[in-house]
């Protein structure tokens, strides 16, 4: 029963934690365009997202991963014998990934306060698909366990990566577009 309302826990701070890591580089994302504003927009905006970021982080995401992996080790040290399993070291690994993406996220925020990010806004909505592949493979490894058709699922996630960059790129060209639209004079 205890391994139970680990578990129960886990998934529940899992899924805080995501929200946070699916929402973070979306206001990175909103952050870098606030620059295109012009003043007192650009100061005004770039403190709110500052701000936001940083309640987003501290008060959601870090609860959330660390409660993640709290439960995480509850349930292993109730059934170590889930260390056995072949699919439980990828899956870990592959925490250990998202947990590198929660510290690189730190330091962007870091960046976006200081001034000093160079990443564009077309780079920051690539790097926010990043959890959503992750967390795919995460759950299908929870699904099928050490009977996961590696085959299909290294196809899915290179076709969602390419569905990803072409929606990216496409999106990229409709807002030039419109700002060119924008830009241009309309004559009578």
């Amino acid at each position: 029963m205890t391994y139970l309302w680990f578990k129960a826990f886990h998934i529940i701070a899992m899924v805080a934690w995501f929200g946070g890591l699916f929402y973070l580089p979306r206001l990175f994302v909103y952050h870098v365009e606030a620059n295109e504003q012009p003043e007192p927009a650009r100061s005004i905006l770039k403190n709110q997202y500052a701000l936001m970021e940083k309640r987003l982080y501290s008060i959601i995401m870090n609860p959330g991963m660390m409660i993640t992996i709290g439960m995480a080790i509850g349930m292993l040290v109730v059934q170590p014998e889930l260390l056995k399993q072949g699919w439980l070291h990828i899956k870990i690994a592959l925490a250990a990934l998202l947990l590198g993406y929660h510290l690189y996220c730190k330091r962007l925020m870091r960046m976006l306060e200081a001034g000093t990010c160079q990443w564009t806004s077309k780079q920051l909505r690539a790097f926010n698909e990043v959890p959503t592949l992750l967390l795919g493979v995460i759950v299908l490894l929870v699904i099928f366990k050490d009977g996961l058709p590696w085959d299909v699922t290294s196809i899915g996630v290179v076709v969602a990566t390419i569905v990803f960059a072409v929606a990216i790129q496409l999106y990229a060209r409709k807002r030039r577009l419109d700002a060119e639209k924008a830009a241009t004079p309309v004559s009578q």
